[in-house]
């Protein structure tokens, strides 16, 4: 066979495993792999971006709504390091995406070669799986680790580093070849031990008042229809974490919303309350889904279903634990208490009353708020609107800032799976820009919705001459309050109203779109918002709302520590 370099070799592995954009920044140690790129016939598309954390929040955005690995790529030294926030947010969120790093040749280290550092090291902490490659023939096997890596058991972001040399050395063609299966998440499925199926069955049959608490893990394994039989077999509620929406559909009747300090609302935290059992299912039972470890109480029996055992009993005693997929374990789950569903307390709770008492509650206290002409804009009228506009396949993609409690709470998909996103791993501006390009290239047929608060589109709006060049037909939502307004509102509740270097001068954002070429409206009267936003989702190319909005630490944000 005729053999190739590394840079082809490294092409022709993602192009076996199936990747068909290849989101990443130029740079001299990459030179090679671009040349290959350019010259091989491969069917992959490469996004080039204008920072490589975006590059990076667009390959998570993508793996999220394909259910394949997303891939970013950037050059030595400080593209290694602007590409690190997005691989460690995608790694923590369990989304599949892999990095990879061009770098100095292997003969130059240690004699301070321009962008020399140690990637090993820097990776080594904050992903799933991580080399550095030191040889042209071991290529192939590291591709073939981490496409491993990525989409077993709990799915996590890896790292390739790869001197600029070994790109350029040649390899054996035979050498070329992919694993089948692992060009999707979840390649293998695990069930848990069936004497816990029981077990938890028993339990779950038993109790007068469960109540199923989902995370990301639900979605991420397509465990949807599995969930919605073993609710309506217990006719039991079901919560969720912010990453979990899209467990159930919006509309079913048991779908009791988000709870948790970071979305959460009284009337959810009412389901969660008069539970006797709580069942976590793909979640890690976290500070914010647990309203800090206090809710469910102490008190409560306590099962727990999750793809990794060490998620088990880490911050509750768990009466029942079972490690598996959340689709297989929830099947079986079903057929067990499908088997004992008679022995059901004679006094059980009905839990679509229950779900149904806490929806009226929520969306009451919500439609005085969205129906408000208050100015500045309220976010909950900018929200309603949303929900009355998009389509049913719209997928919305949040920043972490002022968008994300509101959406948490009240986006209303009416589907299941994965049509809202945001970054809850750690939280940093500047996402959702970024991860929505990445999901309109991965589900061209939806309309993708971004929307962030202006502290992130200071981050992030470099990338609008992406979205423009590209013609890709995002839609795109600024809360323009002048505010890094999370910090603002903890200083307001903690600190005495001692507001401290959080304000900046207002962008007129629209104006600011329009030059990249976007078309943007501006809004400061409540009574234009749906009028506005109806024309903004119509246009057929990339489009900007500005709305001018109520600074967060004024509204009746739905965060439980700024809740009198």
């Amino acid at each position: 066979m005729t053999p190739m370099n590394g840079a082809e070799a490294l092409v022709r592995m993602l192009q076996l495993y199936g990747v068909k954009h290849i989101f990443g920044l130029c740079g001299d140690t990459s030179l090679p792999f671009y040349d290959a790129l350019a010259r091989l016939d491969h069917g992959m598309d490469h996004v080039l971006t204008r920072d490589e954390r975006s590059a990076a929040y667009m390959a998570d955005g993508y793996a999220r709504v394909t259910g394949r690995p997303g891939v970013c790529e950037g050059p030595s030294g400080g593209g290694a390091t602007y590409l690190l926030p997005g691989i460690v947010e995608a790694n923590e969120s369990a989304i599949p995406v892999l990095g990879i790093t061009s770098d100095v040749s292997v003969g130059a280290r240690g004699k301070f070669p321009l962008t020399e550092l140690d990637q090993l090291a820097l990776y080594q902490p904050l992903t799933k799986w991580n080399t550095r490659i030191d040889r042209v023939d071991q290529i192939p096997q590291a591709v073939r680790n981490a496409f491993r890596a990525m989409t077993t058991g709990r799915p996590g972001a890896t790292h390739i580093c790869l001197p600029y040399d070994l790109q350029k050395q040649a390899i054996a063609a035979q050498e070329v070849w992919a694993q089948p299966g692992h060009d999707r998440y979840p390649a293998y499925r695990f069930a848990p031990d069936p004497a816990d199926v029981e077990r938890a069955a028993q339990a779950l049959v038993a109790a007068r008042s469960p109540v199923f608490l989902c995370g990301g893990g639900v979605v991420i394994s397509g465990a949807s229809a599995e969930l919605d039989r073993l609710a309506t077999l217990l006719n039991a509620p079901v919560c969720t974490t912010v990453s979990g929406q899209g467990s159930l559909a919006g509309a079913h009747p048991l779908h009791a919303g988000v709870v948790g300090t970071n979305g959460g609302v009284e009337a959810t935290r009412a389901v969660v309350a008069q539970a006797d059992l709580v069942m976590f299912i793909g979640a890690r039972a976290g500070s914010t889904s647990t309203e800090h470890w206090n809710m469910p109480g102490r008190d409560r029996t306590i099962l727990h279903l999750d793809i990794d055992a060490m998620t088990l009993g880490t911050n509750y005693r768990t009466d029942v634990a079972l490690v598996g997929d959340a689709r297989l374990g929830l099947a079986a789950l079903a057929d067990a208490v499908q088997r004992r569903i008679a022995d059901r307390p004679a006094d059980a709770a009905d839990g679509r009353a229950v779900t149904a008492r806490a929806r009226a509650d929520k969306h009451a206290f919500f439609a005085g708020l969205a129906e408000s002409q208050d100015r500045p804009v309220k976010p909950e009228r900018v929200v309603d609107a949303l929900n009355k506009l998009l389509p049913r396949e719209a997928i919305v993609v949040a920043d972490p800032g002022t968008p994300c409690p509101y959406f948490s709470a009240y986006f209303d998909a009416p589907q299941a799976g994965r049509h809202f996103i945001t970054n809850r791993a750690h939280g940093a501006l500047g996402f959702s820009l970024s991860a929505a390009v990445g999901a309109q290239f991965g589900r061209p047929d939806a309309m993708v919705v971004c929307v962030m608060g202006d502290g992130s589109f200071g981050f992030t709006c470099g990338e609008l001459e992406t979205v423009v060049r590209r013609k890709i037909p995002l839609k795109m939502v600024v809360f323009s309050n002048s505010v890094f307004g999370w910090i603002k509102a903890s200083q307001k509740t903690g600190y005495g109203q001692r507001y401290f270097s959080v304000d900046f001068s207002r962008t007129d954002h629209a104006r600011v779109a329009e030059a990249f070429g976007v078309k943007a409206w501006r809004i400061e009267d409540p009574a234009d918002v749906h009028g506005v936003l109806k024309a903004a989702l119509a246009h057929d190319g990339p489009a900007l709302v500005d709305v001018i909005s109520q600074e967060l630490q004024d509204t009746a944000v739905p965060v439980s520590q700024w809740m009198g």
